[in-house]
């Protein structure tokens, strides 16, 4: 530190107004203002002499000073499962060598692509499935999760239809973007912007993807809540699915078979007509007026419902307006950051059925992410646009439409997942038309991640007896 600055430091001290020219040292001035009320009524040589000898005790003002400015970004140093918040990055600057990234309505999109026939030095990679069409396939990952969690399956179920695979970080998740949904929404052009954590944007992000891949038709493989972005896709293009694999899908299955319960509307019908008692004959007086009444009732009954469905939907507004506002507030942020502090790595493990076998390579994939700007509010902009989304209040619940999957499905799951449980897979493959379960024994939520040989079979023989055959037998399968 230059004498220059030292001396104006001093200066400044001796004139008793705690004020530093040093930017960012104003608290170091602050811890000599009791010495300066004690003294201030000491001559100016007595000052000077203490000065001195408090810049001497460690050899000189200035270092003491930066020493303390040292401890105390230490102890302010704000991390998150171990991951420095001070310190954030561009997503981009934490690619891998094999990263990709393309932009899609203003997102620029993270993902991975294995192509078997480009990377196979062995012929026989792909001719051991030749009988299988050249369908690629599109992996979506869960909640919490990006393409991370596929890396030890995507060259193994690429080799299986010997077509490419490709996998992409969702918006709010891995090294996709974190942008501004308002400021998004504000430069779009489109009378109604697509929010780009919704739903929506997923589904629509995923055809694109099958056209990236310049294919007519994919199989869909989603893990957990990927398992909704490919059902949604499915009745958004059915044409475009050739299959569906789902990974212990976090998808509400239905407790009852669909059927129409028909049961009130014969009572009605078998109900036996009575004949008029002494109070319904005519002329009775009591029974005019109790149909007076009875009417008067009815009339205000069906105001007062009415009055509360437009509270209701007045009240919904107001919900949907204060959750909002306050899954944008710092408050929120800071929330969110401890949550995952907290009990990040915790779910983690607990995600597995051994968590023994989550080491450092496991938990640095899953932290990475938190190494990008802005990951907090992204995360709180997707629960807001999950909570919040209009476009599924339009549509029928996904549960009462399951009956109309026509494609092949397979469903995996584990039988130790803690996060959906194994019978919920079980209600779910009742309620998919033809689809097939596969439960993988001492498995937890992650079997593509902890029972690799299992979960590549259980594929592969799906895959063998759903689209196995000749080329015509799967065009006829593709236009049914």
């Amino acid at each position: 530190m230059s004498g220059k600055v030292l001396q104006g430091q001093s200066f400044n001290l001796l004139r008793g107004d705690g004020c530093s020219t040093i930017k960012g040292e104003n608290k170091i001035s602050r811890r000599f203002l009791p010495w300066q009320r004690a003294e201030s009524n000491s001559s100016p040589r007595l000052k000077l002499v203490a000065l001195a000898s408090t810049s001497s005790v460690s050899g000189s003002g200035a270092e003491y000073s930066e020493g303390l400015l040292d401890v105390r970004k230490k102890e302010k140093k704000r991390t998150v499962a171990g991951i420095d918040q001070d310190e954030l990055l561009d997503p981009a600057l934490l690619a891998d060598p094999d990263s990709r990234f393309c932009e899609f309505k203003g997102v620029h999109i993270h993902h991975k692509v294995y192509d078997v026939e480009s990377q196979a030095h062995d012929p026989s990679e792909t001719a051991s499935h030749a009988q299988l069409p050249h369908i690629p396939m599109i992996l979506l990952h869960g909640f919490g999760a990006s393409v991370f969690s596929w890396s030890r399956v995507m060259k193994r179920l690429a080799g299986l239809t010997g077509s490419r695979t490709l996998a992409f970080d969702r918006p709010a998740f891995g090294l996709t973007s974190r942008v501004n949904s308002v400021e998004l929404s504000s430069r779009s052009k489109d009378e109604k912007p697509l929010n780009p954590y919704s739903m929506a944007f997923s589904v629509l992000a995923t055809l694109y993807f099958i056209d990236f891949l310049a294919s007519d038709r994919a199989i869909l493989v989603g893990h957990s809540a990927g398992c909704l972005v490919a059902v949604n896709t499915y009745f958004e293009a059915p044409e475009r699915v050739a299959a569906l694999i789902l990974v212990a899908p976090a998808i509400v299955a239905p407790y009852f078979s669909r059927r129409g319960n028909k049961g009130s509307d014969l009572g009605r019908e078998n109900k036996k007509e009575e004949k008029p008692s002494g109070l319904d004959a005519a002329g009775n007086p009591f029974s005019t007026i109790f149909k007076f009444l009875s009417q008067t009732v009815n009339y205000i009954s069906e105001m007062i419902v009415q009055m509360v469905k437009g509270m209701g939907g007045m009240l919904s507004t107001l919900y949907k307006k204060l959750l909002s506002t306050f899954l944008r507030s710092a408050f929120a942020v800071m929330l969110v950051r401890m949550v995952i502090d907290k009990f990040g790595i915790a779910a983690i493990r607990n995600a597995w059925h051994d968590a023994n076998k989550v080491n450092e390579h496991v938990l640095h994939g899953y932290k990475k992410p938190l190494r990008s700007k802005y990951w907090d509010r992204a995360l709180l902009e997707y629960t807001a646009a999950m909570l919040l989304d209009a476009d599924s209040e339009s549509k029928p619940p996904l549960a009462e439409r399951l009956h109309e999957v026509s494609c092949p499905v397979l469903i995996v799951t584990g039988d130790n997942d803690r996060l959906v449980p194994s019978w919920n897979a079980e209600r779910l493959a009742q309620a998919l038309p033809g689809s097939c379960l596969e439960v993988i024994k001492q498995c937890g939520h992650l079997p593509h991640e902890e029972k690799v040989e299992e979960f590549v079979s259980a594929v592969e023989k799906f895959l063998q007896r759903a689209l196995g055959g000749s080329q015509e037998q799967q065009i006829l399968r593709g236009v049914s």
